[in-house]
């Protein structure tokens, strides 16, 4: 997040918050019928952003005070949460390009407009490609894991191509980071790899 604009980090965090309380939703949930019920509530609250503020819940509170007046609104979150929904089943072809679209594509957009990211940065690559990633991580099937390990690197490589704004360099970090982590653990001297990052955009 100090790769941001001062003045998006807080959105930032915010929507990043936000992704983490989905996931968490599907991590805590075995019944699909459960989680259906438990991510309804989370669209209901986003979509209700735009009319009748944020109830009591920190994550909420933080997007209206944070993510909103940067011009993100309760309906757009709320797409979100069909990236989630997919994979309350089985989890097929159609249910992880849903989920990567709608999901990473959407997350990173949303942040984009946050941080007022260039025309020209991949942030549609590069969210669609850190959601499969990070999907991958997390599935028990290796051979579907492999899969979208792969499907990903194709994506993460198209965004490393370019070089990215000053303000899109958050994204663009995290786009190096899912990238490096496909190749198992990062070393301590990544580090200098995302320094020159920061300076550069490459």
């Amino acid at each position: 997040m100090s790769y941001a604009p001062d003045r998006s980090r807080a959105a930032l965090e915010a929507l990043f918050a936000l992704d983490t309380a989905l996931g968490n939703v599907l991590r805590t949930t075995r019944e699909p019928l459960v989680g259906q019920m438990r991510l309804a509530w989370w669209r209901e609250a986003l979509q209700g952003l735009d009319a009748s503020g944020a109830p009591a819940e920190p994550v909420l509170q933080s997007l209206t005070a944070a993510a909103l007046p940067l011009g993100i609104t309760g309906r757009a979150l709320s797409d979100m949460v069909d990236g989630w929904e997919p994979l309350l089943g089985d989890i097929g072809t159609g249910s992880i390009d849903d989920h990567a679209r709608l999901r990473g594509g959407a997350l990173f957009a949303m942040a984009g407009t946050a941080a007022g990211v260039a025309s020209g940065d991949p942030v549609g690559d590069a969210g669609e490609g850190w959601a499969l990633a990070d999907l991958a991580a997390n599935l028990s099937d290796p051979a579907l894991a492999s899969q979208l390990r792969e499907r990903a690197t194709t994506m993460l490589a198209h965004a490393r191509r370019l070089r990215w704004s000053r303000n899109g360099r958050a994204l663009g970090a995290l786009t190096l980071i899912a990238d490096r982590q496909l190749s198992g653990p990062i070393p301590p001297t990544f580090v200098l790899r995302l320094a020159r990052f920061r300076l550069t955009g490459r």
